[in-house]
């Protein structure tokens, strides 16, 4: 069934989708939809339609992308679907709208680790989920996230909703490490630790950690150097006023996170798309998406944005995302479970 929502896209995109469609010959053209605002990603498509003189037309579809590809079916011009956070790019897979790749590049490039196994998706830039500790009531730079449940953070813990897709990749990843009982304990303790309801995006902790509401907050690397480096003034007071602690889990490293991409299962375009999902691991694109979107390149050796390497060396901890993508559904029923955002 569309829901509302999707049906409203569906009649807000129909000019695009013609658009699209009709834009340019197979040979020259390429349909991305993404979930990534298009001024984050302007600069590698042009760089990549630069070389390669292959168009490249975007379709921002903020919620409700899966749903949208699958609807459209074997008429959707959707060559390759951009996005973030490994939920989205399994949701894809799950709903059917992908199809496997097999390519020498991707697998040299990018870790095992960070890409189906099945060739489904390919992690392109890794974020951490971190903690931001207030400059100001906070001496300790080391932390692991079993911490977050210690008593003596009680009522000093800030972080959105439970059910964000970065949290709910978060919690998989406890039980991933500790098991379903021993991730629900510890999902109650850093419950009992909050400050505040849940809510807020991750640079609003940053905010309340200024406020003085909270002194520990969750949230992932790249919103602080968009904090520090970016326009508005109040935000970067924000990002001035809390250090950024790379936590790990116990035995093991700091909790990473993807943005990737995945080609579509009816890719008008398919030759195309393969091309730029192998530009996506160049030398060039890896650090054109570093500097634009404060994340870590996904291929080694590649230059970190400086303000991110400010935060020390990121360990990223050993579990697989496709692994944390399994737990994603006993995640969620813990946090209803222990009513977190309650």
């Amino acid at each position: 069934m569309v829901t509302t929502n999707i049906a409203r896209s569906l009649l807000l995109g129909a000019a695009a989708l013609w658009a699209l469609a009709g834009s340019a010959s197979a040979e020259e053209s390429l349909n991305i939809y993404t979930t990534r605002e298009p001024g984050l990603i302007k600069p590698v498509l042009d760089e990549f339609t630069k070389e390669t003189g292959i168009k490249v037309n975007t379709i921002f579809i903020n919620n409700g992308l899966e749903e949208r590809v699958r609807t459209e079916g074997e008429n959707s011009p959707a060559d390759l679907i951009l996005t973030v956070d490994i939920g989205r790019l399994q949701a894809a897979k799950d709903y059917g709208v992908t199809q496997p790749v097999k390519s020498e590049a991707l697998e040299k490039v990018i870790p095992a680790a960070y890409r189906d196994p099945e060739g489904h998706w390919f992690g392109i830039a890794l974020r951490g989920r971190v903690v931001y500790a207030s400059k100001e009531r906070v001496k300790q730079n080391k932390i692991t996230y079993e911490e977050l449940a210690d008593p003596k953070w009680k009522g000093k813990v800030c972080i959105r909703s439970g059910q964000h897709l970065y949290n709910i990749s978060l919690i998989a990843a406890m039980i991933a490490h500790k098991g379903e009982a021993k991730a629900e304990e510890w999902l109650k303790g850093v419950k009992a630790n909050l400050a505040k309801k849940p809510s807020g995006g991750d640079r609003e902790q940053a905010k309340d950690i200024l406020a003085g509401v909270c002194d520990i907050g969750i949230g992932n690397t790249y919103y602080v150097s968009l904090m520090l480096n970016g326009k508005d003034e109040e935000q970067k007071k924000w990002g001035e006023a809390i250090n950024v602690i790379l936590p790990t889990f116990e035995g093991g490293g700091t909790h990473v996170n993807v943005s990737g991409l995945a080609l579509a299962k009816h890719a008008p375009n398919k030759a195309n798309a393969m091309k730029f999902m192998e530009y996506m691991v160049s030398d060039a694109s890896q650090q054109i998406h570093a500097e634009l979107n404060s994340e870590y390149p996904v291929k080694a050796g590649s230059k970190i944005h400086p303000t991110i390497a400010s935060f020390g060396e990121l360990k990223a901890d050993n579990v697989p995302i496709a692994e944390i993508a399994k737990l994603r559904k006993k995640a969620s029923e813990l946090v209803d479970k222990v009513g977190f955002d309650q």
